[in-house]
């Protein structure tokens, strides 16, 4: 366990993984339309060295019908039994597809409820109302929350970038996370400098960075050294750009550990 500042960070243990011990954590997106081309994805992870995986539910054509993502998540528990996290990600954040504010959290409260997913991702910027009221439903139901917020245009300054991050561990999120879009180098160091004060000052539970796109590859390698505790990576789909194989995530990881 490792400190922000004097306060000391606290692990969060999903199934067999712990966020914020040793070696960043490798998600791994499935993107797929349909339930069968879901399940295919789900199956071909069985020789892929990966520790969770996120559901973007986004992608799912059926996605407005809880019956048929009932079904979804029934048949991918059946088969999978690593950490699921279940992500809509918006329109206006990167996702495929939108949905009215109402239709987004009871979406996301019937995936808490059903007892079939570990992990849920919230959007910071949604409903601060609802977001509290799914967050202490969540812990009811011993579903962590990761609270994020993405930004596929810029990289804020510094000072708000730390500043969202802080206000999702006041919000009591489980997990917080950022991604963000640089426009030039100096935009990578701004992520990694905002990561890195997370790391040393801030944070008190595990912190999700990343800068997108081909300049920011670096930052979902170096999530150990600066202070994120998970990286995504591409099985076969990319879910976002800049996202790299599993296979050379894991390389470089046991090349960069700092154990």
């Amino acid at each position: 366990m490792r400190h922000g500042g004097d306060t000391p960070v606290k692990t969060v243990q999903v199934k067999d993984v712990v966020f914020n011990e040793g070696r960043p954590k490798i998600c791994v997106p499935l993107v797929g339309k349909t339930k069968q081309e879901i399940i295919k994805e789900v199956k071909r992870l069985e020789n892929v060295a990966f520790d969770l995986a996120e559901l973007r539910i986004d992608f799912f054509e059926d996605v407005e019908h809880p019956e048929q993502v009932g079904a979804l998540l029934s048949e991918i528990n059946s088969i999978y039994k690593k950490p699921l996290l279940f992500t809509f990600r918006t329109k206006k954040e990167g996702g495929e597809r939108e949905l009215s504010l109402k239709s987004y959290f009871a979406l996301n409260r019937f995936a808490i409820r059903s007892g079939l997913v570990d992990m849920v991702d919230l959007e910071l910027f949604s409903s601060e109302e609802e977001v509290n009221r799914l967050i202490a439903e969540a812990n009811d139901k011993n579903v962590k929350v990761v609270l994020s917020s993405h930004d596929f245009f810029r990289t804020p300054p510094k000072e708000e970038i730390v500043a969202r991050l802080v206000k999702m561990q006041e919000l009591g999120a489980d997990i917080t996370k950022i991604a963000v879009m640089p426009q030039s180098e100096e935009d990578v160091l701004t992520l990694l400098a905002a990561t890195l004060e997370m790391k040393k000052a801030k944070a008190d539970r595990p912190c999700i960075t990343m800068s997108m796109g081909k300049y920011g590859v670096i930052s979902r390698l170096a999530g150990e050294l600066f202070g994120s505790c998970l990286t995504f990576a591409a099985a076969k789909e990319i879910s976002a750009p800049g996202q790299v194989s599993v296979r050379d995530v894991r390389s470089i990881l046991e090349i960069l550990a700092l154990d």
